[in-house]
């Protein structure tokens, strides 16, 4: 049987699910009569030379804003330059960190969240968790992602940059937002909020006294009828937070992580990619591979079009 002490990265399927059948070259007489097959499509490299590349993570640094229900990022230089001196005058600094799963920009495993001691899939939480994490579900069974994320900016529908506090986004302002766009399944939804652009202001993008804006549960149910393989947002919480209720229920979670399977991409710095307008990009994202974590944190990429 196999232990969290395994690396299960090996035995994950591809993400299609389906295994790349062997490639097979064609020989005989037959095959020299053959029309001449296409030319190529350029290397991956090629096409995407000169597209302007947007970092989508926070940068993270003590006292930065994160929920309280988390362990706070900590760094400390454990090693300065001159600590120890090689003989031929070289030196080294190193740091030690420390950091709960779901502190900056991260990703929220499957194992996040259970409802009446269920996670996804009906399965119990008690026979997957121990003080090592867990044996399934975990962080590291996310197969890294590079595809298709459109963006619904529902603070650019209402005419604003940043939505206000506490504010409920329904399935009215999703459609609004996602009015001309095709949402195909296994793809990523993200939700422009404009909140992002207060994350200099700690306490208010925390959001314990006014809240924040977020998807509610309605619209979580659209989210997770369109099948994406995550979703993700600006805020700490993907919630409509109101104010002084902190984050008592968490709605959205159980729906799309319980319910439906779909992972959550939170405290991401759209701010760079909602001022371009852009509303479909490439998106790189691959959180740490942390074994039987439930989050962990993750340098999201916007290549544009």
């Amino acid at each position: 049987m196999q232990g969290l002490d395994q690396d299960r990265h090996a035995l994950l399927p591809a993400p299609s699910g389906r295994p790349t059948p062997p490639a097979t070259t064609a020989t005989g007489p037959a095959a020299q009569h053959r029309t001449p097959a296409a030319s190529p499509d350029p290397a991956p490299w090629q096409a995407l030379r000169g597209r302007q590349v947007i970092d989508l993570a926070q940068p993270m640094r003590r006292g930065m804003p994160q929920s309280p229900n988390h362990p706070p990022f900590r760094m400390a230089l454990e090693r300065r330059h001159g600590d120890m001196t090689r003989p031929d005058g070289g030196s080294a600094a190193n740091e030690l960190i420390v950091t709960g799963g779901h502190v900056g920009t991260h990703v929220d495993a499957l194992s996040h969240v259970s409802q009446d001691g269920l996670l996804h899939g009906g399965r119990p939480t008690g026979p997957l968790q121990s003080h090592l994490g867990f044996s399934d579900l975990g962080i590291d069974t996310f197969p890294p992602y590079l595809g298709r994320a459109v963006i619904l900016d529902v603070a650019r529908v209402h005419g604003v940059d940043v939505l206000p506090a506490g504010y409920a986004i329904t399935p009215e302002d999703l459609d609004r937002a996602a009015a001309g766009l095709t949402l195909a399944p296994g793809e990523v939804i993200l939700i422009g909020t404009g909140w992002s652009r207060r994350w200099s202001e700690h306490d208010a993008f925390i959001g314990l006294r006014d809240g924040t804006p977020g998807p509610d549960e309605a619209a979580a149910h659209w989210l997770a009828a369109h099948s994406p393989a995550a979703v993700g947002a600006e805020t700490i919480a993907f919630e409509h937070i109101p104010a002084g209720r902190g984050h008592a229920v968490l709605p959205a979670h159980r729906v799309l992580l319980v319910e439906h399977g779909v992972h959550i991409v939170e405290t991401m710095n759209l701010d760079p990619l909602l001022t371009t307008g852009a509303r479909e990009i490439l998106l790189v994202l691959n959180p740490l591979p942390l074994v039987g974590a439930t989050g962990a944190p993750v340098r999201p990429l916007a290549v544009l079009a």
